[in-house]
C-alpha cells in the first residue's frame, strides 16, 4: 500500500504540470479536457489514438508543427513550443479519460 501512495504521489505532480504547460502554452483556448471547444477535447484525442503505437510521437509533431483535416475544416496551427514540450503535452493528452 505504502509503495502505490508513493507511486501515486510521484505521477500526480507530472500530469499536473502538463496540464499547467497545456494552461502555460495556450492550448485550453482551443481544447479542453472533456468537451469540444474548437478542437476536440482531450479525451476525444486519447480514446482515438489509444491503440496507435507511438502514438505521442505523432501528436508531438502536430503540436508543433500544426495540422489538418483529421478533426474537421478547421486547422490546427503550429505552437511555438520545444520539442520536450511538445512530446511533454502530447503525453500528457494520450492519459486524459
Amino acid at each position: 500500500m505504502k509503495a502505490l501512495v508513493l507511486g501515486l504521489a510521484l505521477i500526480a505532480p507530472a500530469a499536473f504540470a502538463s496540464q499547467e504547460l497545456a494552461q502555460k502554452k495556450n492550448c485550453m483556448a482551443c481544447h479542453a479536457t472533456d468537451k469540444k471547444l474548437v478542437g476536440p477535447s482531450y479525451k476525444d484525442v486519447a480514446a482515438k489514438y489509444a491503440k496507435e503505437k507511438d502514438a505521442y510521437k505523432k501528436l508531438a509533431e502536430k503540436i508543433q508543427k500544426g495540422g489538418s483535416g483529421v478533426w474537421g475544416a478547421m486547422p490546427m496551427p503550429p505552437n511555438a513550443v520545444t520539442p520536450a514540450e511538445a512530446e511533454t503535452l502530447a503525453k500528457w493528452v494520450l492519459t486524459v479519460k
